[in-house]
């Protein structure tokens, strides 16, 4: 059920598939408001905050200090998943959401997922490695459980898909995991996960893939037929972009070094500006950040259950947060998809 407004700006103009969002169309702007609202991540039985708080930057880019802060404004704006993987920051990331997670007393409350296959110890989804890397996450969280656990493609498409669901089955009875998705999937392994789920294997039933107004393939192709027509939740990552979609990031020579700094530098042509100055337009029509608009324009689209975005700092939490309680009209998304052409 969409819980997401995506019609023109009058009440009785805007389509419904369901019940409309509780804050639509006014935005999130104060703590503990979004904890009523949640909505189901497909068919794993957990429910969520539409919006994911990535921990890719802890560990990296942002101290232990810093992130938990940024964990602590997340829940207290009503957020409840949390996603990290191994391979952040050599499993520093993993490191610091599991002493956040300790010292606040909160693990009931937050669904936590964790991609897995990229770490440098236990790469591929071979069973070895996929045990070790289960058992390495869940020692570096502190957890008994992964709520959702990604199996990581990226590094290993040769491995047979029966010979690590047979694993995960085994890691699902354990009580390791709760429910399984996939990062790095193609279309066609999707379907040959089905057909082996319908034997009775452990079924896939959330994919994580790269998708944003800046980079809207591959997945809105096959992926997307794929996920529609398999009823999975979609939680894209680089959801801002690396936060070229934030709005801050408008000048080659202010943007910052190394990888990052070209990541930005490489949007900063003739199509990305164009992007930019739509998402303007739109936020200053409905008072927003323009992160907000970027991640409310992610939530119309079909299929998408709950972006994955990453804060560098407390105060981003605020904008992003907003993006759950945004309803853009037809007119807005359609002018945000015609400048992303």
């Amino acid at each position: 059920m969409r819980l997401f407004s995506v019609g023109a700006g009058a009440p009785d103009e805007r389509a419904q598939d369901g019940a409309e969002h509780p804050s639509a169309p006014i935005p999130i702007v104060g703590p503990g408001i979004g904890e009523s609202i949640r909505v189901p991540l497909g068919e794993t039985g957990f429910d969520t905050f539409p919006l994911m708080l990535g921990a890719a930057e802890f560990g990296w880019n942002v101290d232990l200090e810093t992130s938990h802060g940024i964990l602590d404004r997340y829940v207290e704006f009503g957020g409840n998943a949390v996603h990290t993987a191994d391979g952040f920051s050599g499993g520093r990331s993993e490191h610091i959401i599991g002493q956040w997670l300790r010292s606040r007393g909160l693990r009931d409350g937050i669904v936590l997922s964790a991609r897995i296959g990229a770490h440098a110890d236990n790469p591929g989804l071979g069973s070895v490695n996929l045990v070790r890397a289960v058992e390495g996450s869940l020692t570096r969280l502190g957890a008994e459980r992964i709520d959702v656990l990604y199996l990581d493609a990226t590094l290993d498409g040769t491995t047979n898909l029966e010979d690590t669901l047979a694993t995960v089955e085994w890691l699902v009875d354990a009580g390791k995991i709760g429910a399984l998705g996939a990062f790095g999937f193609a279309p066609e392994r999707l379907v040959e996960a089905r057909i082996l789920a319908s034997a009775g294997y452990p079924r896939i039933e959330v994919i994580d893939t790269p998708y944003n107004l800046v980079r809207r393939q591959p997945f809105e192709g096959d992926l997307r037929l794929v996920a529609g027509a398999q009823g999975l939740a979609v939680t894209p990552s680089h959801a801002l972009e690396h936060g070229f979609l934030s709005g801050r990031h408008r000048n080659k020579a202010l943007a910052s070094r190394g990888v990052r700094g070209e990541q930005l530098r490489g949007h900063l042509n003739r199509r990305g500006i164009r992007i930019l100055r739509a998402l303007d337009q739109v936020a200053e029509e409905l008072s927003v950040p323009v992160a907000a608009v970027s991640i409310a324009w992610l939530l119309a689209q079909r299929t998408i259950a709950a972006p994955i975005v990453n804060a560098f700092a407390a105060d981003h939490v605020d904008e992003l947060m907003q993006g759950a309680g945004v309803a853009l009209s037809r007119t807005q998304l359609a002018e945000l998809a015609r400048a992303g052409s």
